[in-house]
C-alpha cells in the first residue's frame, strides 16, 4: 500500500516540474561532449544487456579514476546521458570511467548491486591494461547511484578476487544518495523494485557495515526534499565512527537534479573536493 506523504518525499519529477527539459539539456551536453573526446564505449564487463561500461582516458598511466554512476532508480536513465561530467576531470588529467548496469525489474536489485561490483573488480583487475593508476580509484554515484556507492563501500572485497589488505576504493561521493530502502517500500518506487521490508534493509548501506575505509562526501542540494537529507543525515550518523573522514557537503540553490551536474563544474566544491582527494 502506497504512503501519499512518503510518496510524495521521493518523487523527485514531480518536485522538478522541467525535468524533462534538464534530461534534453544533459542530451544536448553529452552529445557535444562525445564529439570532442574520444572514449572507449561499451566495454563488456559483465553478460547483462546493460553491463558495460565507457572509458574515457588521459594519456597518463599513473594519473586516477573516477568512477561514475547513474541514477534513475534503479529502472530508468543510462551511463551515456552523464558522460558531460567526465569533462572537467578529463581536463584535470583524471580518467573517467562511466558504469552502466541493468535495470528492475529486469533484474532484482540484489543482481544489480553484483553488478555493480562485478564492474569495479573488472576496472580494478585491469588498470594496467587500460592505463590507470590502480591504487587511485575514486567513485561517485547520483540518487540511485549513491546507493550504489554505499553498497560498494560495504563489500567484502576479499569474496570477490580482490587483495585483503588493502581498500581498493580510494575515495567516495554520494550525491543525494538513498542508504535506506526501507524507506521506499510504501512508495510507487517499489512498484518495480518488488523489495518487502527484509530484503529492503538487506540492501540499505544504513543497515550494514561498511568494510572500504576511504574518505567519503556525502553531498545533498538545499532544495531537496526532507527525505534525502534525512537519507544522507542518518548514514553520516551510524557510519561516522567507523570513518576517519566523512564530509558532508549542502549545496544552496540545487535540487536533486542540478546538484550532481556541479561534478562538471570546475570551480564548484563538489568538484574541487572529489580532485583534492585524487592530489590534483
Amino acid at each position: 500500500m502506497i504512503d501519499p506523504e512518503r510518496d510524495k518525499l521521493y518523487n523527485v519529477r514531480a518536485a522538478i516540474p522541467d525535468h524533462m527539459d534538464i534530461f534534453a539539456k544533459w542530451e544536448r551536453c553529452a552529445a557535444d561532449f562525445n564529439q570532442t573526446y574520444a572514449g572507449l564505449l561499451d566495454l563488456p564487463y559483465g553478460t547483462g544487456e546493460r553491463t558495460k561500461l565507457d572509458l574515457y582516458l588521459t594519456e597518463n598511466k599513473e594519473a586516477p579514476l573516477h568512477v561514475f554512476i547513474h541514477g534513475g532508480y534503479w529502472q530508468a536513465m543510462d551511463k551515456s546521458q552523464s558522460s558531460f561530467l567526465a569533462k572537467a576531470f578529463l581536463d584535470a588529467g583524471v580518467n573517467v570511467a562511466m558504469l552502466g548496469y541493468d535495470l528492475c525489474p529486469t533484474v532484482t536489485l540484489r543482481e544489480l548491486v553484483e553488478e555493480v561490483r562485478q564492474a569495479f573488480v573488472w576496472l580494478w583487475h585491469r588498470a594496467n591494461e587500460y592505463g590507470y593508476n590502480q591504487h587511485k580509484i575514486q567513485i561517485s554515484g547520483h540518487s540511485a547511484g549513491g546507493h550504489l556507492v554505499g553498497m560498494l563501500l560495504a563489500t567484502d572485497w576479499s569474496k570477490y578476487d580482490l587483495p585483503s589488505d588493502v581498500d581498493p576504493i580510494h575515495s567516495a561521493i554520494a550525491i543525494s544518495g538513498l542508504f535506506d530502502l526501507t524507506q521506499l517500500v510504501p512508495t510507487s518506487i517499489n512498484n518495480k523494485l518488488g523489495l518487502d521490508m527484509g530484503e529492503a534493509k538487506a540492501l540499505s548501506p544504513l543497515f550494514v557495515e561498511p568494510e572500504n575505509i576511504c574518505p567519503f562526501l556525502l553531498v545533498v542540494g538545499d532544495d531537496e526534499s526532507n527525505g534525502f537529507h534525512q537519507q544522507s543525515d542518518n548514514l553520516e550518523r551510524t557510519w561516522g565512527d567507523k570513518f576517519e573522514q566523512i564530509d558532508r557537503m549542502s549545496v544552496t540553490d540545487c535540487h536533486h537534479l542540478s546538484v550532481v551536474a556541479l561534478l562538471a563544474e570546475k570551480e564548484s566544491a563538489l568538484f574541487q573536493w572529489a580532485i583534492h582527494q585524487l592530489g590534483y
